[in-house]
């Protein structure tokens, strides 16, 4: 029986099957991989204020509204107008608080591309993807609140496999993630990864060793 540790629904056992996904890869090939798991890349702190602009206009809008056709063309009461301001606003506030969906819609697309693609950066230095004796490492990367998935390899495996091979691995993984299957999406991406690399010609060497741990990362930010 696994526990829920409330990383996006996966539970120990996930954790573990990424983990043994990872090691069996890793048998088969030279390559060192480390998936990363991340929340969300930044916590977009302009966004509940975005939303509260936009709910002060939709309820000033729609106190407008209500004067000028239920309430029979009577003026404005000025005192409905800020009430209705100040509630839409802080309702407004509220919902991107409470709602990933309409906190990342409130994101362009852009924002969140460059977001993902400097905290990719960023874990590849912190877990030492680069400090393999054959730079052979790569960093499987998953942005769960961003929908984003990254894979980045070091300079032992950039020439060897070509860009649009890792981007149907993306591919596939962030359809498998998005109908739901999280665990079973991201053991055939690191099945996937260790085939390819063994099929590139990145062997292990006789005296291999694991130099990076095969346990999954998950981070909050």
């Amino acid at each position: 029986m696994s526990a829920e540790i409330g990383f996006e629904g996966l539970s120990a056992a996930d954790l573990s099957a990424i983990r043994e996904a990872t090691r069996a890869a890793e048998e088969r090939t030279g390559g060192e991989l480390v998936c990363v798991l991340v929340k969300r890349c930044d916590p977009y702190p302009g966004t509940p204020w975005m939303g509260a602009a936009l709910g002060a206009i939709f309820g000033a809008g729609a106190i407008g509204v209500w004067q000028t056709t239920a309430a029979g063309w009577q003026p404005i009461d000025p005192f409905l107008l800020p009430l209705g301001t100040l509630l839409g606003a802080v309702l407004g506030f509220l919902a991107v608080v409470a709602l990933p969906l309409l906190r990342r819609l409130l994101v362009p697309t852009e924002v969140l591309d460059r977001r993902v693609d400097h905290r990719a950066a960023a874990a590849f230095l912190d877990e030492e993807v680069f400090a393999t004796r054959d730079r052979t490492g790569v960093l499987l990367f998953v942005a769960f609140f961003e929908h984003r998935v990254r894979i980045l390899v070091d300079e032992g495996i950039r020439e060897r496999v070509d860009a649009e091979v890792w981007d149907a691995i993306t591919g596939e993984l962030t359809r498998g993630i998005r109908a739901g299957r999280t665990r079973e999406a991201l053991v055939d991406a690191i099945e996937a990864c260790g085939r390819i690399l063994a099929e590139r010609g990145v062997d292990r060497r006789a005296d291999d060793e694991n130099e990076l741990s095969n346990r999954p990362r998950l981070l909050d930010e």
